[in-house]
């Protein structure tokens, strides 16, 4: 095991604090894991309007920073989630006493360069301000690349002198582009601004600014590691990316696997485990009841397919829109929960208007019943364009319910196809309606003409570990060699 080191964790969304997507979920556990192997780990990140932290203290420090557009404060409110593990937030009621993290109905907040600019420095003055010598700088996406250049130019002859950055993506898509007027606004170095620094088709790119800078780069999936560096993935960032494809490593996520266990989850009916799935069939039950879907005298032995997704392209919802009706003619059942797109949520809509029989959507965000569609369901379909990890399919495996994804970023790494021994799931490949519609079609030939094969299909996926502690493990190897 590697030695205790002192870690600096730079999130824009920590939950359950925070939270817009899977970065929150990452930022809570991964420092949770590497604090129960004996690291200590500050995590900071902003104080947004909508959190609720009831055991945050008042440090009794603030910062201050000085940028061309005014000097800003900020008072560091800690909360001690764990033994070594702290976070610490920026109170800065100015940038992030707002209803949104990152924008509102009317879009991304304007002087989002601003604010998260002041995260960036904001978190290393505020390892100074709480006498905390980190060795490595962990970074995460756009809102936090700026650290890895403030780090690298202006913090060199302090405290965090000797700190190593790592910088980890883990969505590509999102890069944080801004005039180049920025420059001037933040003060940032106008040396900085070239092909190998922060411009970016003569705007400023905070994510490039994180891959130009640190010491490291990581992602959230060894495929996706791969697939950035092509021009089909790569964002138009595949260069500098494969200028440091030494130095970029991809690590797999983990999941929560408290949270999410069927012999204890507190959202389901009935507990199950891959020795005795007699309670996945009362999941399936209490689902049905939940959709109003027809009685299991009407309808017996109908496979449900479960999806619980953000409505946006990059999920391909697309798919799934062209996909659905024919699964459904072919004799399944299947429940959308989800938000995003208004196209999208009013196409669900009216396919679930249009076939009240065997098809329901939810558009929102239900914790609960997310739970309850990854017990009820036998099939979980994730057709994504992209996907830098993923998480519900391997929520979806330790469920028991069969994955049916494109193989793609994570889900090529964690999905096994049913065709090998060790198959745990179907797996497409082409970004199509095709494509989509004969995988699922397998799943169906495996309801209906192979289900002993299927429920021991299930029962593998079951048996798999996605619990954070190996990507600690990974991780911790990762922040020794820095630090050496």
């Amino acid at each position: 095991m590697v030695g205790p080191m002192k870690v600096l964790y730079v999130a824009s969304e920590v939950a359950p604090y925070s939270k817009s997507g899977g970065l929150g979920d990452v930022a809570h556990a991964l420092p949770r894991a590497l604090s129960a192997r004996g690291h200590e780990v500050r995590v900071v990140t902003p104080l947004y309007a909508s959190a609720r932290i009831p055991n945050a203290e008042d440090s009794g420090r603030s910062i201050r920073l000085r940028f061309p557009f005014g000097e800003q404060r900020a008072v560091l409110r800690v909360a001690r989630s764990a033994p070594r593990h702290e976070v610490w937030f920026l109170d800065h009621p100015g940038f992030y006493g707002r209803s949104g993290i990152y924008g509102d109905a009317s879009g991304e907040y304007g002087d989002n360069h601003r604010r998260f600019a002041f995260l960036a420095v904001g978190a290393l003055a505020a390892a100074q301000a709480m006498h905390f010598a980190p060795d490595v700088v962990h970074l995460n996406d756009w809102q936090t690349g700026l650290a890895a250049l403030a780090l690298a130019r202006g913090f060199r002859g302090t405290s965090l002198g000797e700190a190593r950055s790592l910088f980890t993506i883990h969505n590509l898509a999102y890069q944080g582009l801004f005039p180049k007027a920025v420059m001037t606004d933040l003060g940032l170095p106008w040396d900085v601004f070239n092909e190998h620094g922060l411009e970016f088709y003569d705007q400023v790119n905070f994510m490039k600014a994180g891959l130009a800078f640190a010491d490291a780069l990581s992602t959230v999936s060894p495929t996706y590691a791969q697939e950035i560096q092509t021009e089909a993935y790569g964002c138009m960032l595949e260069g500098t990316l494969r200028a440091r494809a030494h130095e970029l490593h991809g690590i797999l996520n983990g999941i929560d696997v408290h949270e999410w266990d069927p012999r204890a989850d507190p959202h389901l009916p009935a507990p199950y485990d891959g020795d005795d799935l007699s309670g996945k069939a009362i999941c399936k039950a209490e689902l049905r009841h939940r959709l109003g879907l027809p009685q299991p005298e009407v309808l017996s032995d109908a496979p449900l397919f479960g999806v619980v997704t953000r409505l946006a392209a990059q999920k391909g919802i697309s798919l799934l829109l062209a996909a659905l009706p024919v699964l459904l003619d072919s004799g399944a059942e299947a429940v959308v929960l989800g938000s995003g797109d208004g196209w999208y949520e009013d196409a669900l809509r009216a396919l679930a208007a249009a076939r009240p029989d065997r098809f329901r959507a939810f558009i929102g965000f239900d914790p609960a019943l997310s739970h309850l569609v990854e017990g009820g369901s036998d099939f979980f379909l994730m057709p994504s364009l992209y996907e830098p990890c993923g998480l519900n399919q391997m929520y979806s495996l330790r469920y028991g319910t069969v994955p049916v994804v494109r193989a793609t970023g994570g889900l090529e790494d964690t999905v096994r196809d049913a065709d090998l021994p060790d198959g745990t799931g179907f797996k497409f490949s082409h970004f199509n309606p095709s494509g989509l519609l004969w995988a699922g079609g397998r799943a169906l030939e495996w309801w209906w003409q192979r289900r002993d094969a299927l429920d021991a299909m299930r029962r593998r996926g079951m048996r798999q570990d996605w619990s954070w502690e190996s990507s600690a493990q990974a991780y911790e190897r990762l922040y020794a060699s820095l630090a050496d």
